[in-house]
């Protein structure tokens, strides 16, 4: 009878567990999966955002007023929103890739990329209220909930590092190419974002019908396959023409007109489509380098700086092109420039501490590095600073370092992960070399253990502990293992423990690799 009651007990628990779990979604009243508290989202958006701003290039800095003007836009539409609580902020991103992303808690980004491309202020209020409804309606929320949205800060920390084309670097060229890489929702959530967008354009005074011709424009970019939007907005938010007739059908059920701010917009924006033949031109730069057309790279970064000198991008990129060329003094003069017009950007510091530490001024290198690592953790950075950590003895330093460079699959990543194991194998060889017992066919107990450490290891000794129970030993004695040991490969032996009659008697018997050396 008590068995029966503390299985009703826990089922018990396990509903109210359940119903725990469903939220209203604020924007639709409707109960909807959510395993993530109102706190937690909050927390996540806030220590995501940085670093996600830099892992797309960083905030648009050339012109503030640009970052004032659409942070005023993007307050008035929260200001009316159904979660006006939230921390909301809004920044402008440095990258020509046409985006714009929300993370939770009120997080929201546009790039410079996109704001060329509107056409008036009703339009960019459309793409803002568009991701504040992300936002309020709890939508990173929920696809954390379904396991759907990845862990942000884990590819923010590796999308600089792994996709540019030349060097191991990313940075520059990872920001300026790299495709839309937030969280992709389904088609509800963005009809749902669509319509209520709208209505919190509407009701900050705002002509809906704005949203209508974004969609119309974005449909027609989408059927002439252009692809900077087909990389950057379209990867995360892809138009149709299902959006475009709901959201006709939306504007028809709000108040008509509204407003539209076309000449302001235009005047804010205008810096930015000065801006815009150098972010063409950088461009051309990028895949010149991924050619490893050194000169013609060369000659574009000029170009880039002669179009707009202010941009780091530009000096980054003529950087790496001087270094590509063997000339190491000029493109630390480049670097050097790159940082001087933006210091709050990784990828110019990141840039500048790994050629120092090629040339072997690891002293310099490393409060370049450092200053990289703080902005963005990429597993570039975290490398070379495990390195340095593990030449000055600091093994536990460099084993968290190291772990962060091993997220990426590239030869630095891999080449990270063997450094990571030869550090933690003294300390934990059991992690890499798992260990069973079992009863073998002629009834003796047998040990097995396999190498999965990526390293040949060598002097390979085991304990093997009979237990009482669970949680008590009777007793244990060590084993010498093999002389050398491939990864990959299993090693096996005899106790002279049995015979036993029973297979199940080995699970009496607990294996763990003591000890075992790099070979």
């Amino acid at each position: 009878m008590a068995k029966i009651l503390t299985l009703q007990a826990t089922a018990l628990l396990g509903l109210v567990a359940l119903l725990a779990a469903c939220a209203v979604n604020p924007v639709t009243g409707q109960k909807e999966l959510s395993l993530i508290s109102p706190q937690q989202e909050v927390a996540i958006g806030t220590q995501n955002y940085q670093p996600s701003q830099q892992a797309q290039g960083g905030r648009y800095y050339i012109d503030p007023q640009v970052q004032t003007y659409v942070a005023n836009v993007g307050r008035k539409l929260a200001a009316v929103s159904d979660r006006k609580d939230l921390p909301y902020e809004f920044v402008v991103l440095n990258s020509p890739v046409p985006n714009a992303w929300a993370l939770p808690g009120g997080k929201i980004a546009i790039n410079s990329g996109l704001l060329v491309h509107l056409e008036d202020e009703a339009q960019l209020a459309a793409v803002l209220a568009h991701e504040i409804v992300h936002a309020a309606a709890r939508h990173g929320a929920s696809q954390m909930s379904k396991g759907v949205l990845f862990n942000v800060g884990t590819q923010v920390a590796g999308i600089a590092s792994q996709q540019a084309g030349y060097g191991a670097l990313g940075g520059v060229a990872a920001q300026l190419g790299s495709a839309a890489w937030m969280a992709r929702y389904g088609r509800d959530d963005e009809l749902e974002s669509d319509a209520y967008g709208m209505i919190y354009m509407s009701r900050a005074g705002y002509d809906p019908a704005a949203a209508v011709e974004l969609q119309e424009t974005f449909v027609r970019l989408n059927a002439s396959r252009q692809q900077d939007f087909i990389s950057g907005l379209f990867a995360s938010h892809p138009p149709s023409q299902e959006r475009v007739n709901r959201n006709r059908a939306k504007a028809g059920e709000l108040p008509k007109g509204g407003v539209r701010n076309r000449d302001v917009y235009q005047q804010r924006i205008a810096q930015l489509k000065k801006d815009q033949p150098a972010w063409e031109v950088q461009q051309q730069a990028i895949k010149a380098l991924n050619d490893n057309n050194a000169d013609q790279a060369l000659s574009l970064a000029e170009q880039a700086i002669k179009a707009q000198p202010k941009d780091g991008h530009s000096w980054e990129l003529k950087g790496h092109a001087l270094k590509m060329k063997g000339d190491s003094a000029a493109a630390r003069r480049a670097f050097s420039e790159a940082i001087a017009r933006n210091p709050n950007y990784f990828s110019h510091y990141l840039s500048r501490g790994v050629l120092l530490y090629d040339q072997g001024k690891k002293a310099e290198a490393k409060p370049d590095l450092q200053k990289s690592h703080d902005l963005l953790p990429t597993n570039t950075a975290s490398y070379y600073l495990g390195e340095m950590a593990a030449s000055a003895g600091d093994t536990a330093a460099a084993l968290g370092y190291y772990q962060t460079a091993a997220r990426s699959d590239t030869p630095l990543g891999r080449d990270a992960q063997q450094k990571m194991v030869r550090l933690d194998l003294a300390q934990s060889p059991h992690k890499y070399l798992p260990g069973q017992a079992y009863i073998g066919k002629d009834g003796m107990l047998m040990v097995v253990i396999q190498n999965q450490s990526g390293i040949p290891v060598a002097n390979v000794r085991l304990q093997l502990t009979e237990m009482r129970n669970a949680f008590v030993a009777a007793g244990s004695r060590e084993i010498h293992g093999p002389a050398s040991l491939a990864h990959g490969q299993k090693w096996t032996a005899n106790t002279g423990i049995g015979p036993f009659a029973d297979s199940r008697d080995a699970a009496s018997y607990q294996v763990r690799v003591i000890s075992a050396t790099p070979r």
